[in-house]
């Protein structure tokens, strides 16, 4: 079986938590590999924007 990902990005902490968690759900535990997190941030005219990443790896 290959190697694949899956990306999720939000722009809050929880729901990423809660699209990676669902995702997680559906894959069998042995085919589970590795997550990757990320968050970054820039400023836009009015406001922060916060931007929360995570690769799921997996076969």
């Amino acid at each position: 079986m290959a190697i694949s990902v899956k990306c999720f990005d939000e722009e809050h902490e929880l729901d990423l938590e809660e699209k990676v968690n669902g995702f997680l759900m559906t894959l069998p535990e042995e085919s589970f590999i590795d997550i990757k997190y990320a968050i970054s941030h820039f400023k836009d005219e009015e406001s922060q924007v916060y931007s929360y990443s995570a690769m799921v790896i997996y076969r």
